[in-house]
């Protein structure tokens, strides 16, 4: 059974989309369940000014992309590098076993982000 919080960001999903140039845009999926992220960021001043999301998967994945833009908003490269699958799973109120990957899909995105940014 998915938290009350999951369910709360696949129903309302926040910043869905892509931004458009110069916000860089990366893809990361996950090869054993198949799941896609996209996920888009612009920085102002080294911090992430806007990030938006777009995901091809599960219930879990696409609430995780939610968490996961919000959570982008203010942060350095090196934060975004920070990231663990943990704050993820807290931000949506714990996931189960199965769902797990959805975090990590977002770890993987938010590194990617970071690793393309450009000063």
């Amino acid at each position: 059974m998915h938290s009350d919080r999951l369910l709360e960001h696949f129903r309302n999903p926040r910043n869905i989309g892509q931004l458009p140039l110069p916000a860089i845009t990366v893809d990361v999926t996950n090869p054993a369940c198949g799941d896609l992220l996209r996920l888009s960021a612009r920085f102002e001043d080294g911090r992430v000014a806007e990030a938006r999301f777009q995901v091809r998967g599960c219930t879990a994945s696409i609430a995780a992309g939610s968490v996961l833009s919000e959570w982008m908003i203010g942060k350095t490269r090196p934060q975004l590098q920070e990231l663990t699958a943990e704050i993820i799973d807290q931000a949506l109120g714990g996931l189960e076993p199965a769902s797990k990957h959805a975090a990590v899909l977002c770890v993987d995105g938010a590194k990617a982000i970071a690793r393309s940014a450009v000063s």
